[in-house]
């Protein structure tokens, strides 16, 4: 059983920033892709951030914003959010594929304008 647990969210001004981190725990032997979505109400999820031996993608509207890195050794996942927009409001899930795809509880991050 593998979990992924989150922490880092919360409220901030716009033009803040907040840290995201994940953790995954479990019977892992390797993590293929570690990464972050989110959720905002009434859309749909979709990829902020994703990283994978070495590579990363970005979503094109946190680009230059947002940084995604991990440690392999304690199977963690980080998203350093800067410069937080109004509409970065949504819930960020956490997502790895260990090799199937598992997901984080989520947390909330509001940015107020």
């Amino acid at each position: 059983q593998v979990q992924l647990v989150e922490s880092g969210g919360g409220l901030v001004q716009a033009g803040g920033s907040l840290r995201l981190s994940c953790a995954a725990s479990g019977s892992i032997f390797s993590i293929n892709v570690m990464g972050w979505y989110r959720q905002a109400p009434g859309k749909q999820r979709e990829l902020v951030a994703v990283t994978s031996s070495g590579s990363t993608k970005y979503a094109d509207s946190v680009k230059g914003r947002f940084t995604i890195s991990r440690d392999n050794a304690k199977n963690t996942v980080y998203l350093q959010m800067n410069s937080l927009k109004p509409e970065d409001t949504a819930v960020y899930y956490c997502y790895a594929k260990i090799p199937w795809d598992y997901w984080g509880q989520g947390t909330q991050v509001t940015v107020s304008s």
